[in-house]
């Protein structure tokens, strides 16, 4: 499965009172990682017809992260969509090498002329499985 890979590097604004990443802003990383993968990725035309939605997060955090700290996000698509859903998994790597945050989310695939959820086509998910 092919993985994408992007570093991020957290800012104060990232930082809650306990002195590291917000939860809510690994959430939000989850999303800007996911998103870049499928506009890396996706044939433009599928850019265009469809968007992505969050149906499902499961986020395990394994350690902490402080302001001008940097993470490696990688993120991958393990196996074939189940109707208009697949899972993406995420893991994001300290510079230590040790894992801070490892997420499996669950994404629903809606046609944008219709807002309706569809099957996921399998030419928009064959990209994100051949290796």
């Amino acid at each position: 499965m092919p993985r994408f890979t992007r570093t991020i590097t957290a800012t104060p604004a990232d930082i809650d009172e306990l002195g590291h990443v917000n939860n809510a802003v690994w959430v939000r990383w989850i999303q800007d990682v996911a998103v870049a993968h499928w506009a890396a990725v996706a044939d433009p035309a599928h850019v265009d017809a469809y968007v992505w939605v969050v149906t499902r997060h499961e986020i395990d955090y394994r350690g902490n992260v402080a302001a001008g700290e940097r993470v490696t996000a990688e993120t991958w698509v393990p196996e074939a969509p189940r109707g208009a859903r697949f899972d993406r998994h995420m893991r994001f790597t300290g510079a230590d090498g040790r894992v801070k945050v490892e997420a499996k989310t669950t994404w629903a695939i809606v046609e944008r002329a219709s807002g309706k959820l569809i099957r996921v086509p399998r030419e928009v998910a064959v990209p994100f499985l051949a290796d």
